[in-house]
């Protein structure tokens, strides 16, 4: 849940105190920050994972056990004293709420690169917990333990109480999952419509193809992806997937402003916001009394990190619905979705490939590869990215073993009918 580059310093001093008088200032600032426009040029990728005591997967994480683990890269929600020093290779390490650990990744110019710089981080952090008696796990979900908080903040506190009342999503979204998120720059202005489309078209196959969160908890649900189910679950007007028309800046604007606030940040006291007030409404004056100073852009920077959309635009495009790999196939959705945005014609060849499954984000996550009309269009959606492998810089092995991976993913259980959600997940050699 944490923003990986920003393509320009966060705003600071007299601008991010200036208020946000009124709707159209505040629609005109997110469309300026979040859709920044120019030659894809950069790569990013946001790696979470579960934490888990090796001898007993099942043991709740205690903080001091974890801090002592990370040592100076223990994040400062975690440990407040920690230097906070970033992994070898530079990404810097942070912590979801049930204690999630998440490798941010410096942006690269290359795949070649961001998988180098990945590997040398990924690995010092797997060793740094090995040391302490603790593991990562592969899956999207914890498949051992039940959702609960391990950090205190004020954010999170607020944010369980404000979706307990909606079911357990929010918490198991909060405390539970583990995503891989590819960001990628969001392209010249004359066809950043077609990729922003592109980006969501691919979404449910791409989600089904790599689907890694059956188990829950000690219990099978059922799902391919129950991770992304429970995102679902969580509050529609911040977790449903983005409008795709001609002009998704505008949309995307209106959207921010419309939605309700999740939290406030306040010097004392808890963060929770007045229910139902959007920011358009704290920005009319409609909050007084209740929040008692009118928003500034420092808080509209912040409402947008409360959104938990399949893609997050923050002037680059964070691509948020796919499942938690394995420590050895990380790269390869990354390569897959990079090779699938590479070139203006293969942009138009995926939205006319996923057309007929465009916005079949629950019955992805739900059924994955099991149902026959996702299977289709993930298997023609493979083959056309590992088509285009060829054109990145990666190596002809690592190209090869990518391509071998996918198609194994996506031709698993082929013709049978009672396939189960899940395909096998099985040792592969990584990348």
């Amino acid at each position: 849940m944490t923003a990986v580059r920003p393509t320009s310093p966060a705003p600071g001093g007299a601008v991010a105190a200036k208020v946000v008088s009124d709707r159209a200032e505040g629609e005109a600032y997110v469309a300026s920050v979040c859709f920044k426009h120019g030659p894809p040029r950069l790569l990013g990728v946001e790696l979470e994972y579960t934490v888990h005591y090796a001898q007993d997967p099942r043991r709740p994480l205690d903080r001091a056990d974890l801090a002592r683990a990370l040592g100076p890269h223990a994040p400062r929600t975690l440990s407040p004293e920690s230097p906070a020093r970033p992994l070898p290779a530079g990404s810097p390490l942070t912590l979801e709420p049930g204690g999630q650990v998440e490798i941010s990744a410096l942006p690269q110019a290359s795949l070649r690169e961001l998988a180098d710089a990945v590997a040398a981080d990924l690995a010092h952090l797997t060793e740094l917990l090995a040391r302490h008696g603790f593991v990562l796990r592969d899956d999207g979900i914890d498949a051992h333990r039940a959702p609960a908080r391990l950090l205190d903040t004020p954010r999170y506190a607020a944010m369980e109480r404000r979706f307990a009342p909606m079911g357990d999503g929010g918490v198991t979204m909060m405390c539970s999952t583990a995503g891989l998120q590819v960001c990628v720059d969001a392209g010249e202005a004359d066809s950043f419509a077609a990729r922003w489309a592109a980006v969501h078209a691919l979404g449910p196959p791409l989600l089904a193809l790599f689907a890694n969160s059956r188990r829950h908890a000690g219990r099978d649900t059922g799902a391919a992806s129950a991770r992304w189910l429970a995102v679902m679950a969580t509050e529609a007007c911040r977790t449903a997937a983005a409008a795709c028309g001609p002009d998704p800046a505008a949309s995307w604007s209106r959207r921010i402003m419309d939605t309700p606030l999740l939290v406030v940040r306040r010097g004392e006291g808890p963060w929770d916001a007045p229910d139902g007030l959007t920011f358009a409404d704290w920005a009319a004056g409609r909050g007084a009394g209740r929040v008692l100073r009118r928003p500034t852009v420092a808080d509209l920077d912040y409402h947008l990190t409360t959104m938990f959309t399949p893609v997050r635009p923050h002037g680059y495009l964070e691509v948020r619905y796919l499942d938690a790999q394995p420590r050895d196939r990380w790269l390869h959705p990354v390569a897959l979705l990079t090779a699938l945005l590479d070139r203006p014609s293969t942009v138009d060849r995926v939205r006319e490939v996923c057309a007929p499954v465009d916005g079949e984000w629950e019955r992805a996550a739900r059924a994955g590869m099991a149902d026959p009309r996702i299977a289709a269009v993930a298997r023609e959606v493979a083959d056309l990215g590992c088509a285009e492998l060829a054109r990145t810089d990666l190596t002809e092995e690592t190209v090869n073993r990518i391509s071998e991976g996918v198609q194994r993913l996506a031709h698993a259980g082929e013709g049978r009918n009672d396939r189960p959600a899940a395909v096998d997940r099985g040792a592969e050699p990584g990348a």
